[in-house]
């Protein structure tokens, strides 16, 4: 399974930009979808996870509220809507496929992992 994330670039503070990430090569219907952000110095956090179904969303604490995790199958496609950026938003975006159908917060679950897309806000 090949990941490519899309999306990313300079947003001012309180913009709200969509990452993308399309899958080729698997069955995109099956997997958990997730997405994680690394920024520099830090560890990968979780942003947000949503079930093979579609009907289990799970977010971090820290884009509650904010951010929302969406799919569409038709286009081998999880989206990421971004709202009210914050500069501590700041970060290299990865997508990733968990193969067992979870939205798993953990990144040690995933086994598919997209290049990443850098998002940087600017106060």
């Amino acid at each position: 399974v090949q990941l490519q994330a899309s999306g990313g670039g300079l947003v001012q503070a309180g913009g709200s930009p969509r990452l993308s990430c399309v899958a080729s090569g698997g069955t995109f219907s099956k997997y958990g979808m997730g997405w994680f952000r690394q920024a520099p110095g830090k560890e990968r956090e979780f942003v947000a996870g949503m079930h093979w179904d579609a009907y289990s969303t799970y977010y971090g604490d820290s884009v509650k509220g904010r951010f929302t995790i969406s799919r569409d199958n038709a286009k081998n496609t999880v989206y990421l809507q971004m709202n009210s950026l914050k500069p501590e938003d700041t970060a290299v975006y990865y997508c990733a496929a968990h193969h067992y159908g979870s939205g798993s917060s953990r990144p040690t679950d995933y086994r598919y992992w997209g290049q990443g897309t850098l998002v940087t806000v600017s106060s």
